[in-house]
């Protein structure tokens, strides 16, 4: 552990306080005082307990302001509004809906082109046409690598 440094002769020590910063421009304090000092009330209580405080004056509610009755054509237009909002929701399906119709549709005629292609193609390269030699293979026999029929 360190020990504490022992001086033979004293030591001159500066204490420096510290210094309130004054501001740029100074507000001037303006006193705040309300109109009357409320009076102390006491109040006996039935167990002999003595309640002192200030008496409070219940705060009175501000009348409602009376607001002017809303003209036929505004309720409209809010209505309008509104009801255009809901049906926005709706025009998205909608449009969501006739695209994947049209899909479906493109899909279904390029379906029907394979089909069709594919059926005239077995018409013209397939057998029954009229120029071509139909070999009948009844009995056929293999001897060293030679065909014999």
């Amino acid at each position: 552990m360190n020990e504490p440094t022992v001086y033979s002769r004293p030591v001159a020590v500066e204490v420096h306080q510290p210094a309130p910063l004054t501001p740029v421009h100074p507000v001037p304090l303006i006193p705040v005082q309300t109109g009357s000092v409320p009076a102390v009330a006491s109040v006996v209580l039935p167990d002999g307990r003595v309640v002192t405080g200030y008496a409070i004056e219940p705060t009175q509610p501000e009348t409602a302001a009376v607001r002017p009755a809303a003209s036929r054509t505004a309720v409209n237009i809010a209505l309008g509004g509104i009801g255009f909002g809901a049906v926005c929701g709706g025009l998205v399906l909608l449009t969501t809906f006739i695209a994947a119709l049209a899909a479906l549709i493109h899909q279904l005629i390029i379906l029907a082109a394979v089909i069709l292609g594919g059926w005239i193609a077995v018409q013209i390269f397939g057998h029954g046409s009229g120029g071509s030699t139909t070999v009948n293979i009844r009995k056929a026999v293999i001897k060293r690598n030679r065909f014999y029929s």
